[in-house]
């Protein structure tokens, strides 16, 4: 039973995985090699936030480095699943705000001792 990963907004969740990738590489490997592969299979992990007939919204934690924990907070994958369709619809990678903000500027966040410093 192969589920279909897609994403309700292609071009900003990839921004939100370049920053991930740059700033939390554990969290995005972790993300890459473990996760998306147990979503395609139909293994759904993280903790329900909504249910409703079909669909299934489902907010994961993912793996994080203490101190980029105690700056930023956790960082969550929110997903949601469609059992009818068989599709797993990716929506957002939190903080949100963070990962953006990363993106958008031309110059690299600064950080301190491996903790990124924003504004």
């Amino acid at each position: 039973m192969s589920y279909v990963i897609d994403y309700i907004n292609e071009n900003e969740f990839r921004k939100l995985e370049r920053a991930l990738k740059k700033y939390n590489m554990p969290a995005f490997k972790k993300l890459a090699f473990e996760y998306y592969p147990n979503l395609r299979e139909g293994n759904f992990i993280g903790n329900i936030i909504l249910s409703d007939n079909n669909i299934t919204k489902y907010e994961l934690k993912l793996p994080n480095e203490k101190e980029f924990g105690y700056v930023h907070g956790d960082v969550n994958l929110i997903y949601t699943v469609y059992e009818k369709e068989k599709v797993v619809m990716l929506e957002e990678i939190t903080p949100k705000d963070f990962w953006l903000e990363s993106t958008e500027k031309k110059d690299e966040l600064r950080s301190y001792k491996g903790v990124m410093l924003s504004k």
